[in-house]
């Protein structure tokens, strides 16, 4: 049986959308995504949102291809993310404002929340942001978004972020319900992300959560961006010493973030 033209370019086509479509594909797809230049998440609803030629073009071809997830669509938004990471370094995908952004989150919460129960897990948040958000909105910090057990927030200086976080992790060893007190984790970093509308993104945004992310059980950890900006009288009055972090091991290495990032931890003496 003779196959037309129009049946074959038909089959080729759909034959296309399948492997486009296949699970394995998409993944193989993000794989090579992740070690690609920019941040890996970028195509996101988010990482999308604000202005810029990358993440005008993300947008439309979000619209074109759709929720479900491809390979092509994949290799597009990998294409934009090494596009808008060249932007970055270049100094034209970064904000005008110099800010210090803050990123919490509490160690071992959902293990925690899992046995707790829905009821004293709401008990414990809303005494966690009474405890958190109180001395950072004192400091003239901005919560910018609650992320379920943590949050963003941005400083004017340096100075007033350190200050706020270990106001906050004071007022944190206060906080039990049922007698379980949460430890929270801190990443504080300094650069000129980009505000869109109530939000802030760049790739400033990014090295502050992998900051964070490097925080163990309960570290407060900063990049060598804000902390060359903490004046000598600010550590001496929380009563600050500085540690280098290095990498353990079998720690997984920090993706998104320049290669001659720096990170300390920030200890404060037992007796504060």
């Amino acid at each position: 049986m003779k196959i037309s033209a129009g049946d074959a370019a038909r089959r080729a086509a759909d034959a296309a959308r399948t492997v486009n479509r296949t699970p394995r594909v998409v993944e193989l797809v993000r794989r090579v995504r992740g070690v690609l230049p920019g941040d890996p998440s970028f195509g996101d609803p988010l990482s999308t949102a604000g202005p810029g030629a990358a993440r005008m073009v993300a947008r439309v071809t979000d619209r074109l291809q759709g929720d479900a997830p491809g390979a092509s669509k994949e290799l597009s938004l990998g294409a934009l993310q090494v596009w808008q990471a060249v932007l970055e370094r270049a100094g034209r995908g970064r904000g005008e404002r110099e800010v210090t952004i803050v990123f919490t989150d509490l160690v071992g919460f959902s293990t925690w929340s899992l046995s707790a129960g829905d009821a004293t897990t709401l008990v414990l948040l809303k005494q966690v942001a009474r405890a958190v958000e109180r001395p950072m909105l004192d400091r003239g910090g901005h919560i910018v978004k609650r992320l379920g057990d943590g949050l963003m927030a941005v400083f004017p200086s340096a100075d007033n972020a350190v200050r706020a976080v270990f106001e906050a992790q004071t007022a944190l060893a206060r906080v039990d319900v049922n007698g379980y007190t949460p430890r929270m984790r801190v990443g504080i970093h300094t650069g000129c992300p980009r505000a869109v509308g109530s939000d802030w993104l760049g790739v400033d945004v990014t090295v502050a959560a992998r900051v964070m992310q490097t925080g163990a059980d309960g570290n407060v950890m900063i990049s060598n961006a804000a902390l060359d900006l903490v004046s000598p009288e600010v550590l001496d009055t929380v009563g600050l010493t500085t540690k280098p972090y290095r990498r353990g091991l079998f720690s997984p290495k920090l993706t998104g973030v320049p290669e001659d990032l720096r990170i300390s931890r920030l200890v404060q003496s037992p007796e504060r």
